[in-house]
């Protein structure tokens, strides 16, 4: 454990380093919001302020920080996992590149009597220490490396129990693995959906209540393995209540009143038990293939409000979600005063409220807000109430859309929604 430490606070230094923010024991909330921002765009783990600031001694712990962490801050100092950026540096001494390269490819030399002895004998007591010494670093190196690609995964498939919700999912797969080897099924993005599993097993089952285009991931030894597409779509517009272990289901009733598809104050107050929606949120879901709309060039409308009082919800933050294969782009709107703690998704790319002005996105929602947002180039540009408020390009598209989602915090309505591709495809909802 204290040589983990020691590998961790060389991460830190090497992250300090990146950020350049000057000595961390002066940095506040603010660092830690925005270090917490630029691991979430670059890794797309979404680490909290609290963890951070326990792995940089802000806060007493006594655990070590979890493997996803780990890895989190790993890639976001340019490794490809805690593992790999400990395979860089032994005893806190960096390894070039170019030396993990070279003793991962290098061919072995032929050997005979002659070339072994000759160069032993040249060399001092001390000498033959360090050569013993690097022999056995490499023997080690070596073992590692090819106990890593003794591994071998042939298969890892995914197939649904139903095309309802909440979904169970059997994950089937088959792994030759040492007992060593760490092999999880990542369910999601979200780093809680994480389940350890055998290699002596062939079947995994989770469950899913959220609809959604999810890439299950096979992971052994913090390396990516295989990948499998989990689709769980909805039969047109389902109403959720976003709640820990288990959501809150609305029913069609619920939902659809004259004029528009939403939720009232009263009936979220009655399922929550509170009148207070701070951080509580329903989220309205179209999961399916928008067959015709081209990811790549299509606008998407919406007319919407969050309906909650400042008494219920201080910031009333409001999403708009298009869903791509494993992609999305989020659009946000909050009250005026809360833009700061709003964030942007643009495929891959989060645009984070603490360092953007995002004030355009603040809305007054004593009316509807007519939000737009059309995609072409390979560009995202967005309007509020046929006013430009933002660009930004778009790096990678969604490949194809998959699935739209509002989000609301506390009670909202949506009055229509349409989804079109110029020239080609519309889809169009008018909630009556």
């Amino acid at each position: 454990m204290k040589e983990e430490k020691e590998y961790l606070h060389l991460c830190r230094q090497q992250i300090e380093q990146l950020v350049n923010w000057g000595d961390s024991d002066s940095w506040g909330s603010e660092e830690y919001e925005e270090l917490r921002a630029k691991i979430f765009e670059k890794t797309q783990v979404q680490l909290s302020i609290s963890t951070l600031k326990r792995i940089w001694g802000k806060v007493r712990y006594q655990s070590f920080p979890a493997m996803v962490t780990l890895n989190a801050l790993a890639r976001y100092a340019d490794y490809k996992s805690w593992r790999d950026f400990k395979l860089h540096h032994v005893l806190n001494h960096p390894i070039s590149e170019a030396l993990v390269t070279a003793i991962n490819e290098a061919p072995l030399p032929a050997l005979n009597k002659e070339s072994v002895l000759r160069p032993l004998f040249s060399y001092s007591y001390k000498n033959l220490l360090g050569i013993a010494g690097l022999l056995i670093f490499c023997t080690v190196l070596f073992w590692g490396l090819s106990n890593k690609n003794s591994t071998r995964v042939s298969t890892f498939a995914s197939r649904k129990l139903t095309d309802d919700l909440p979904n169970s999912v059997v994950f089937n797969f088959h792994i030759s693995a040492s007992d060593k080897d760490s092999i999880y099924i990542q369910q999601s993005w979200d780093p809680a959906r994480r389940e350890k599993i055998s290699s002596n097993d062939s079947v995994h089952t989770s469950i899913y209540y959220h609809p959604g285009y999810f890439l299950a991931k096979l992971i052994v030894n913090d390396s990516i393995q295989k990948e499998t597409a989990v689709f769980i779509k909805t039969k047109g517009w389902k109403g959720i209540i976003d709640k820990n272990p288990v959501p809150v289901y609305l029913s069609d009733k619920e939902i659809r009143h004259p004029g528009y598809m939403g939720v009232t104050g009263t009936l979220l107050a009655q399922k929550t038990g509170t009148v207070v929606f701070n951080d509580t949120w329903v989220k309205f879901s179209n999961v399916k293939e928008y067959e015709g709309i081209d990811a790549r060039n299509f606008t998407l409308s919406a007319r919407l409000r969050n309906t909650s009082a400042l008494e219920q919800a201080v910031c009333r933050r409001t999403n708009i979600v298009i869903l791509g294969k494993g992609k999305a782009i989020i659009i946000p709107l909050a009250n005026i005063g809360c833009t700061a703690d709003i964030g942007l998704l643009a495929g891959e790319k989060w645009i984070t409220g603490k360092t953007t002005d995002m004030s355009a996105f603040g809305c007054d929602f004593g009316s509807f807000q007519d939000l737009r947002c059309e995609v072409k180039h390979k560009k995202i540009t967005i309007y509020l109430n046929d006013k430009h408020i933002f660009s930004t390009s778009q790096e990678q598209d969604l490949k194809e859309i998959v699935g739209l989602r509002v989000e609301f915090e506390g009670a909202g309505e949506v009055k229509n929604i349409e989804l079109e591709t110029p020239g080609a495809k519309r889809y169009q909802e008018q909630f009556k």
